[in-house]
């Protein structure tokens, strides 16, 4: 392997789309991040620790936690929440799955990913381990975002692989490469072993197993093998991307990634996430939201006839499906629009506590869900999110029609910082089982203060609730 500097690559004009990656990866500094780009890693990275410790309570993460502790000994980063303390991939593994586990996590919806869900369970292990300033937390959390958001946006066609763990995984190794100090060769050569290991299936998805959580767990772990592989001196794939066999042509059926390339340096995707404000998936928000408002018009579990809510077609691909019969399960629940909307009909919200075993397999809830339906409207862009519109037939042969055109929580209608931090709060509570005020505020004062930090590792270990 090469192992010549970001400059060498410059001067001889990198060709591949990896390379290209690579030298904006090793050339950025917090310097170079606009304001908004620095705000939304401080804000996503306290999100994210948030949903993570939440995240301890989902019906499969003790498994998960199980399953690691037989992968190898060593006490370098800890679990969100338990306090355990793992090898830095593995803890990388649960923390990753863990902040997917409740469908609670940020989204790029322009790339349909969740970009820091595996980047900053990387970079939480890695500067426990070895140890990482603020400033560089920051500008690898960005980079890493623009990588893994980039990928997703390139794609044109219907989401066929499961991008938070597929792009996710070369923005954890972006990041993880940026947090080293690796050069652009070197990074250029690790996005070489990210496509070696690149998987993440949607199978999952349509079956709503935690093997979905569980692909984003293995691609923080993987971004760790990818890069400590190209340190140890292995060569990678240069064209791991936009080779013949390169990530885009395998993954995805059409795409266009001159833009986003050229819109390096410019376009700082941090900027572009999401809150999600109901733990359940993305596409289900918009029927949420609408069916909050159709009950501001008079809407009630008790006189609705039908509701049929008419979305772009990822839309109804990612949450359309049919209620299933009991015992439903939790995973297919967070992706079922019918089951999360006759709950927010029934109690006006979505929240944490509505997919215990009794909630999932109440008769009430199946039968309102089973009144309502996706359908698609005439949007055909592939990641399209919006605009969306519902139309509630209720018993009297009134109609009541609402429609949106931005999400909740979007960069256009963002959440409010009483919200942000109200959301956070609540994942607190709910992941160690009772409200830490103390614990909380010492979270939030290092989020807030993250580029001033100089030691990243306050904030794991602040998140496993050691207050110190």
């Amino acid at each position: 392997m090469s192992g010549q500097s970001s400059e060498s690559i410059q001067a001889r004009a990198p060709h591949t789309a990896a390379q290209k990656l690579a030298l904006h990866v090793a050339s950025t500094t917090l310097a170079t991040l606009p304001p908004e780009a620095v705000q939304a890693v401080r804000n996503f990275t306290l999100d994210l620790i948030g949903v993570g410790i939440a995240g301890t309570r989902s019906p499969y993460a003790e498994g998960v936690r199980q399953a690691a502790a037989k992968w190898g000994s060593g006490a370098e980063a800890h679990v969100f929440a338990t306090g355990e303390a793992l090898p830095a991939p593995h803890a990388a593994f649960v923390n990753a799955f863990q902040a997917h586990a409740l469908e609670f996590d940020c989204v790029h919806e322009g790339a349909v990913l969740h970009p820091f869900t595996v980047v900053i369970p990387v970079l939480l292990a890695e500067a426990q381990r070895t140890g990482l300033t603020g400033a560089r937390f920051v500008s690898a959390a960005a980079v890493g975002v623009d990588v893994a958001a980039g990928l997703g946006v390139a794609a044109k066609s219907q989401i066929r692989f499961f991008r938070p763990a597929t792009c996710g995984l070369f923005g954890a190794v972006a990041a993880l490469a940026h947090a080293r100090g690796l050069n652009a060769d070197q990074t250029a050569h690790a996005f070489g072993y990210a496509l070696a290991f690149a998987s993440g299936t949607m199978q999952a998805h349509v079956e709503g197993t935690p093997a979905l959580a569980a692909s984003v767990a293995g691609a923080a772990r993987s971004a760790f093998v990818a890069v400590d592989l190209v340190e140890a001196g292995l060569p990678g794939p240069m064209a791991s991307i936009d080779g013949p066999f390169g990530y885009l042509s395998l993954f995805e059926l059409e795409t266009a990634l001159e833009p986003v390339l050229a819109s390096l340096g410019q376009t700082w995707r941090a900027a572009e996430v999401s809150w999600k404000p109901f733990p359940s998936g993305r596409a289900s928000h918009g029927g949420i939201d609408m069916i909050q408002q159709l009950v501001s018009l008079g809407l009630s579990a008790d006189n609705l006839e039908h509701l049929t809510i008419s979305a772009p077609p990822l839309i109804h691909h990612l949450v359309g499906r049919p209620i299933a019969a009991a015992p439903l399960e939790v995973n297919y629940a967070r992706l079922c629009l019918p089951y999360v909307g006759a709950i927010a009909l029934t109690k006006g919200d979505v929240g944490l506590t509505d997919f215990t075993p009794d909630r999932l397999n109440d008769a009430a809830i199946h039968q309102l869900a089973a009144r309502m339906q996706v359908v698609v409207n005439d949007v055909a862009e592939a990641s399209a999110f919006v605009p969306q519109s519902a139309r509630a037939l209720l018993k009297d042969g009134r109609v009541l029609e609402v429609g949106i055109e931005r999400l909740l929580g979007t960069p256009q209608r963002p959440l409010s910082r009483e919200a942000h931090l109200a959301k956070f709060r609540a994942c607190c509570a709910f992941g160690f089982g009772d409200a830490n005020p103390a614990l909380e505020d010492a979270l939030i004062a290092a989020a807030d203060q993250l580029t001033e930090l100089t030691d990243v590792g306050l904030l794991g270990r602040l998140a496993a609730g050691t207050l110190s």
